[in-house]
């Protein structure tokens, strides 16, 4: 009689199908991502149930508690990487009712288990790493093949030193989005930036340009990451959006000064109603962003002129009750409307840097559990993989409608 395949092994399986296929390594990542957390979660279940039996699956022997083993039946989980299916088993001739331990209170609260998923499959970038991860988790039974291992360890290692290093000469940006966010990935430091550039092509389609660590966000640090981007190719864009790192700004109007500069208006809007009594934040942050909506103007001057009116207008209500504030919003108005010389259609997309900052929250996320990640390397890996993932989610023009 042929023996089941069990539900343990038919995720191996899949893991296994999916490094041997041609899909996209990124497309790959993200859903051997998810197979490991259910490969986790099912071996948790099946180890419950043995424990429970008191012997393995197809094990016989008057050891153990009454009861058997009766095929499986699906069940979900909410965990903060989606939603998970599993297989549980069923029992029957049992003495006592069995109560998951996993599925009961709390099983959608599955962050412990999810850590292991990102620290085996991002954070090792060793064999060894990733195999004691699994296995001092769930024992042996949880842990991959040693070939699966290697694959997943050397295909990240080999398209992300590839991607760091790629010619960027083709790639005719419109956009440029920077920005910069702190982790921990050296021991005894506090947390350090990774710099990051994501751009908008000519053709519409988001493209990760650049990531890379830095000391800190000065000056040096981004002139220096924005100098490697030009010497591999990278052309000038049209336009580039950032926040108001003074560090930042210079290094844009030095490295990329052809390039007009808008300022994210979601930051300013943050730094003028810190200067506004809690009590009126509210009445502002609506008068600051009727500054920028409907604007009728067609793009361009005109557009700027109509946004720079109102401006003038916001200025002369609040100037005596918070001068600061105003002071705050007219200390770079040039850069709050750059980007009104654009299309219209593109307007609420290009006037913030806010998707790269929650791409960056989406990555402080999922490492959370972590805690430290064990290098740089490590670090800018799981970065990439997030931030690849996440532009593919969008496509062509229809992104900018």
């Amino acid at each position: 009689m042929t023996k089941r395949v069990s539900p343990i092994e038919r995720v191996r399986a899949e893991i296994d199908q999916l490094f041997s296929s041609d899909q996209d390594l990124g497309d790959v990542l993200e859903q051997v991502a998810r197979l490991g957390l259910r490969l986790l979660l099912q071996s948790a279940l099946d180890a419950e149930i043995t424990e429970f039996l008191g012997r393995e699956r197809y094990q016989r022997g008057e050891r153990g508690r009454e009861g058997s083993r009766n095929g499986y039946c699906p069940v979900t989980l909410k965990t903060t990487a989606g939603a998970v299916t599993l297989e549980r088993p069923k029992l029957r001739g049992t003495d006592e009712a069995f109560a998951s331990r996993l599925l009961g209170v709390g099983a959608c609260r599955t962050n412990a288990l999810e850590s292991l998923v990102i620290a085996g499959f991002v954070r090792g970038l060793s064999v060894r790493d990733v195999e004691a991860t699994l296995a001092d988790a769930l024992g042996a039974e949880a842990t991959l093949s040693k070939s699966t291992v290697s694959r997943v360890c050397e295909a990240i290692k080999g398209e992300f030193a590839g991607w760091q290093t790629r010619d960027l000469s083709k790639v005719t940006l419109d956009y440029l989005f920077l920005d910069g966010s702190h982790f921990k990935f050296h021991a005894g430091n506090a947390s350090e930036p990774v710099l990051a550039a994501w751009g908008i092509t000519t053709d519409g389609k988001p493209v990760l340009v650049g990531l890379a660590p830095g000391e800190s966000e000065s000056f040096d640090a981004w002139a220096g990451f924005l100098r490697d981007l030009t010497s591999r190719g990278m052309t000038p864009p049209l336009l580039v959006i950032s926040d108001g790192a003074p560090g930042l700004i210079g290094a844009c109007e030095v490295v990329l000064a052809q390039s007009l500069r808008q300022r994210c208006l979601i930051h300013r809007c943050r730094n003028i109603l810190a200067k506004v009594p809690k009590s009126a934040q509210g009445e502002v942050k609506a008068a600051f962003w009727k500054l920028f909506d409907d604007v009728k103007s067609e793009p361009g001057q005109k557009a700027v002129d109509e946004v720079r009116h109102r401006i003038d207008a916001f200025a002369e209500h609040y100037q005596r009750l918070y001068p600061a504030a105003v002071t705050c919003l007219l200390s770079d108005v040039e850069s709050l409307t750059a980007y009104l010389r654009f299309p219209s259609e593109h307007h609420k997309r290009i006037r913030h840097s806010n998707f790269i900052e929650r791409t960056f929250g989406e990555t402080r996320r999922r490492v959370k559990v972590i805690g430290r990640l064990p290098g740089e390397r490590s670090c800018l890996s799981l970065l990439w993989a997030v931030f690849d993932r996440a532009s593919k989610n969008w496509h062509g023009d229809s992104a900018w409608v």
